[in-house]
């Protein structure tokens, strides 16, 4: 009967729509998969009617379940807004935890190092901070915040762009000193790069060298851009780099620096849902106010390069002693 369904079954019913499995489910929910099964089973039967089609490759809504899924997100929004108000109580400190996602390289190599300024501002708030090759939806609830180098789509979605970096070429002196330095973006064809590897890319905005050069030639692949980065600087080849990614690498000798270069933008997103929640605020606030204040992630249409050189047709070189 109806009046039976009760909102621990519906948690189970919408994690599992947004996965696609149970096992996955299971380990978002840190249940076992029996439990999500018999609960979506249950949920079922309240119902009176199926809401998955079951398949080897895991579950799909049905039409039925489409609809109660939107049904299910306006109630799991009323329940994070009666959470967010009740769990700040009456009290003015920061408390909770905040989940952020973002690339690899701005995790790893600007962002990382900078929340011990917000833990000295909020200690008893916590930041999780999740590395993503891939786009991360908030409106999934995959993560309260995402920073990313594109406006991502995704309902209920505020998206807001709170910078934008250059990045330029770079290679270590041991490959300069073998190879010679590229004196325009013409004699790029002649030399060998570092970059990411094409079928695993999952998010078009790092496909940042071909802003630089067409059909480059690759010496090296990786998924990481910290990967590249030191490849490049044991002399593998040249590679394109964010400004914040070669902040004291000495070992990186910058590259036709202001001639071959490149941007892109920085947009900070968060679900409709929780923009108001204050731990989520001291975070969104703190995130703007370290790029404002970074005139490296604050960079002008006039100051981006202009690539006015065309690329010439491609030539082959030998990248296998590079």
């Amino acid at each position: 009967m109806f009046d039976t369904l009760n909102w621990d079954d519906l948690r189970v019913f919408l994690h599992a729509a947004r996965a696609g499995n149970l096992s996955q489910t299971a380990k978002r929910m840190r249940l076992d998969h029996s439990t999500v099964s018999r609960r979506i089973a249950q949920m079922e039967a309240s119902l009176g009617i199926a809401v998955f089609e079951r398949h080897r490759t895991g579950l799909k809504l049905n039409e039925t379940g489409e609809r109660l899924l939107r049904h299910a997100e306006r109630i799991e929004s009323a329940v994070i807004a009666i959470h967010e108000e009740t769990s700040a109580g009456d009290t003015q400190e920061l408390t909770g935890s905040v989940r952020l996602a973002t690339m690899e390289g701005i995790a790893s190599l600007y962002l990382a190092q900078r929340f011990s300024q917000l833990r000295r501002l909020a200690p008893r708030l916590t930041v999780e901070l999740v590395t993503s090759a891939q786009t991360v939806y908030v409106h999934k609830r995959e993560a309260d915040l995402f920073v990313s180098f594109f406006q991502p789509p995704g309902p209920g979605l505020i998206s807001e762009r709170i910078g934008k970096f250059r990045l330029g070429l770079f290679a270590g002196r041991s490959y300069l000193d073998h190879h010679g330095t590229p004196a325009s973006l013409r004699a790029l064809q002649d030399h060998c790069f570092v970059s990411y590897i094409e079928d695993l890319i999952q998010v078009d905005s790092v496909r940042w060298l071909a802003d630089i050069i067409d059909q480059p030639r690759i010496a090296f692949h990786s998924n990481s851009m910290i990967a590249q980065m030191n490849a490049a600087a044991g002399g593998l080849g040249i590679v394109l780099l964010p400004s914040f990614a070669t902040v004291d690498r000495p070992d990186l000798v910058p590259v036709l620096p202001g001639i071959a270069a490149t941007t892109r933008e920085v947009w900070l997103n968060v679900h409709s849902d929780l923009q108001f929640a204050p731990r989520i605020r001291a975070v969104r606030s703190f995130l703007k106010n370290t790029l404002k204040q970074d005139p490296d992630m604050q960079v002008t249409l006039a100051e981006s390069a202009t690539l006015a050189e065309s690329m010439p047709e491609p030539r082959t070189a030998d990248c296998k002693n590079a």
